[in-house]
């Protein structure tokens, strides 16, 4: 996909070396479609290609959201989230090339993280967050999950107590607590957000680029394996999501009502 195409995302590249890779979706909290993920893969191949690029700056448009996940209103109302380049919905596509790129990826969160968005952001080498971002995880309770890097490789960041807080209770934390926590390793007042990430990223930029391509693949290896764990989750997450269960969790949302999964217990 050229870049004159996309309509979901922004790509640029600028002077200082790097490349700032931003969701341009705020009319709906930056969420994610079939297209912005397929635009979002193109952008870090062009980054992964250009060898100007010494890092990857991942951020999003306006100061709510910096991703809330899949298109949950798309999915209720189509079954889906819309038609793709490839026929199929490649957001396990887009965790790999986040990882594998072998140059540092920074998220630069303007606001809410949160279900899909969140996984975004822990698939990242480094995140600086606004004051005034939020984080928190939503699956099971619009009809999802992911159980792949989102939380095997979640609990290796933050911890196993805190990664199956965050999935099982659903609770909303600030980007104190997640500092804290060491979700984040920096939070900043929302207009030096992006100025922040650039500094990170000049740094980088100054250093030698094939250490830190083995250092980021040296980093992965230990982690890799639980590609495998998440093919069998995405597999199965293809089935639940299309279920009764699964999209009764897509229609309350729609709907804005609580969910009901009685029935399904």
């Amino acid at each position: 996909m050229k870049i004159e195409e996309f309509t979901d995302i922004r790509y640029e590249v600028e002077e200082d070396n790097h490349a700032v890779i931003t969701i341009d979706r705020p009319e709906r909290m930056n969420s994610f479609r079939g297209r912005t993920v397929d635009e979002l893969i193109s952008a870090f191949k062009y980054a992964w290609a250009d060898r100007r690029v010494a890092a990857v700056i991942f951020t999003a448009a306006g100061e709510r959201a910096f991703c809330t996940g899949g298109d949950v209103k798309e999915r209720a109302e189509t079954g889906g989230y819309g038609e793709t380049e490839w026929g199929t919905f490649e957001i396990e596509r887009l965790h790999r090339i986040i990882r594998d790129i072998p140059k540092p990826v920074i998220a630069a969160v303007n606001g809410i993280a949160i279900g899909g968005g969140h996984v975004l952001h822990v698939l990242c080498d480094l995140t600086v967050a606004a004051e005034n971002a939020t984080f928190a995880q939503a699956g099971p309770r619009v009809g999802s999950f992911d159980a792949g890097f989102g939380s095997a490789y979640l609990a290796r960041v933050v911890g196993e107590k805190r990664a199956r807080q965050i999935w099982f209770l659903l609770d909303r934390y600030d980007a104190v607590t997640a500092e804290r926590w060491g979700l984040v390793n920096e939070v900043v007042p929302q207009e030096q957000l992006v100025e922040k990430a650039r500094e990170w990223a000049r740094k980088i930029g100054s250093y030698s680029p094939t250490a830190i391509k083995f250092l980021k693949h040296s980093f992965n290896a230990d982690s890799d394996h639980m590609s495998g764990i998440s093919h069998l989750a995405f597999d199965g997450l293809a089935h639940y999501a299309t279920s009764e269960e699964g999209m009764e969790g897509a229609r309350a949302f729609a709907e804005k009502r609580p969910p009901d999964f009685s029935k399904y217990r």
